[in-house]
């Protein structure tokens, strides 16, 4: 791997989103995906002030309870994971020594806008995830997350006649805001989509067949 990435040792894939648009479940979600197909892991989570996130997935049973760091960013979450990463790049750093040889770092972001984006000093890969109940007009307002990021998931799909969303036409208007790069819909409640998610990963990030 280190001879494909910008730095040695373990692939690093970052998850943001807002507030509620499910990014510690897709968390749950993946984990138990990349351990059944024989990947290495372990996973970083950011909190503004507390270790909420990373108290979860330790306690969900689905990884080794020391395989999960918590950030404490104490600031907007942003800045751990662009303007000055040091804070999870150290994180990932202890990781390596404690598990290494990785193959693959979850780096999960702490909630945040639209604008929020990951440093490629930290991540090698990054996926924002925003959700239908969050309204259909989120693609159009073409923030940095839905359009810089590798991969856009739109999750919670199963809400959209719950909350008057039309699912076609925000698909729609994601494909053209995003302009071919990838995108996908999940429902990480249930799972779907998920497993097309973890073979992107598998194949882009991890070079897997």
């Amino acid at each position: 791997m280190s001879g494909q990435l910008g730095h040695s040792g373990a692939a690093r894939v970052g998850i943001g989103g807002p507030v509620g648009s499910g990014k510690t479940r897709l968390l749950e979600q993946i984990i138990p995906r990349f351990i059944q197909r024989g990947t290495n892991i372990a996973v970083i989570t950011n909190d503004l002030v507390t270790h909420e996130d990373a108290i979860r997935v330790r306690r969900s049973g689905l990884i080794a309870p020391e395989r999960v760091l918590a950030v404490e960013t104490g600031a907007c979450p942003h800045s751990a994971i662009r303007e000055d990463p040091t804070l999870n790049i150290q994180a990932a750093d202890l990781l390596e020594d404690r598990f290494g040889p990785l193959d693959l770092i979850l780096i999960e972001s702490g909630g945040d806008n639209l604008a929020s984006s990951f440093s490629l000093d930290l991540v090698d890969f990054w996926l924002f995830v925003i959700d239908v109940a969050g309204g259909d007009d989120i693609p159009r307002k073409r923030g940095l997350g839905v359009m810089q990021c590798d991969l856009l998931v739109i999750n919670k799909t199963d809400l959209a006649p719950y909350v008057g969303v039309d699912l076609a036409r925000m698909e729609q208007e994601a494909r053209q805001v995003r302009n071919g790069r990838a995108m996908l819909m999940t429902n990480c409640a249930t799972g779907n989509g998920v497993d097309q998610i973890v073979d992107l990963i598998a194949r882009e990030v991890l070079f897997e067949d």
